[in-house]
């Protein structure tokens, strides 16, 4: 499938949801509700959102303002680029399943711009809500204040559903230039830093040897490393590891 930059730019609007929608009314009964936290529901077919809740307090923004474009353009510089690219390779991933499109999601930890200019650190997830005949209809992005999270230069995502194992793997191989890590690689570096050896790791994940060396070896020339011991360090130094 080809891909384009910006793809998600090109297919979102500036719409706001309408409150007094019945749509709205009934989200606003059934989705629930927590302190520092932002839901927004993006319809393609209608395109614009059909539903926000919480970015008064998360973001600034009343409700009635929010919109999808806000949403991808509050993005800091230092994420912007790979969070837009991270939604549109998941759109284009998605774009080639047919079933169980409601169970697809993936996550990053990012930062946005408040209205009023202060920098806000969010845990995001953006799944997909509804499908129509095997095409995704409209997504939901929930994003949670976490103030204790900490940023060094790598950005941080995971990808789950029915396959997530391809949709991660996907993800991990068209993002290569960024400065980033999915969860897999993550786990995997956690247990290495550990002190154990790729065939313990791909015994605790139940995978073969070859299968861990492709999610660590990667990374020495992502991150400008020449070993594993130099990866660990960096990964302690930029937050990926605690």
């Amino acid at each position: 499938m080809t891909t384009t930059k910006n793809y998600t730019q090109s297919i979102v609007t500036d719409v706001p949801a309408d409150l007094t929608s019945s749509d709205y009314l009934y989200y606003e009964k059934t989705i629930p509700k927590f302190p520092n936290q932002a839901v927004y529901i993006y319809s393609f077919k209608e395109k614009r959102m059909v539903y926000a809740s919480g970015w008064l307090e998360v973001l600034g923004y009343k409700d009635s303002e929010m919109n999808m474009l806000l949403v991808v353009n509050s993005t800091v510089p230092r994420f912007a680029d790979f969070a837009n690219e991270l939604n549109d390779k998941s759109l284009f991933f998605l774009n080639t399943k047919t079933e169980k499109l409601e169970e697809y999601n993936f996550t990053i930890e990012l930062e946005k711009h408040h209205k009023n200019g202060k920098i806000v650190p969010l845990f995001s997830r953006v799944g997909v809500y509804k499908s129509t005949d095997g095409k995704v209809e409209q997504i939901i992005g929930i994003s949670q204040v976490v103030k204790t999270l900490k940023f060094g230069k790598v950005m941080q995502y995971a990808a789950y559903g029915p396959e997530r194992e391809e949709f991660e793997e996907t993800l991990s191989k068209d993002l290569f230039h960024h400065f980033a890590i999915s969860r897999k690689e993550k786990e995997a570096l956690a247990l290495a830093s550990k002190g154990y050896a790729f065939k313990e790791i791909a015994m605790e994940f139940n995978v073969s040897q070859s299968a861990i060396e492709k999610r660590i070896i990667p990374m020495y020339k992502r991150f400008g490393v020449k070993s594993l011991t130099h990866l660990i360090s960096f990964a302690y130094d930029n937050n990926i590891l605690p």
